[in-house]
């Protein structure tokens, strides 16, 4: 499915990308795409950091044996 958007752009880059043979619609798909993987990078980056932040006082052993202990519960 698709839904249609509607975009203002300088009347020059329009033409241009039309003599050019550019798909525009292909490229703002592209460039949307992109935009979104970059914001869900960011978000993933931000969710790492404050679970760092809240995990600063287990060490790595303590880890370790929780993940093990949940393992053997199994």
């Amino acid at each position: 499915m698709s839904v249609v958007l509607s975009v203002r752009v300088r009347k020059e880059l329009k033409e241009k990308a039309e003599q050019l043979g550019i798909d525009i619609r292909d490229v703002v798909e592209k460039a949307l795409e992109e935009a979104i993987k970059e914001k869900e990078r960011e978000e993933i980056n931000d969710i790492a950091r404050k679970i760092k932040e809240l995990m600063k006082d287990v060490s790595e052993e303590e880890w370790v044996e929780a993940i093990r202990g949940e393992r053997n519960e199994r």
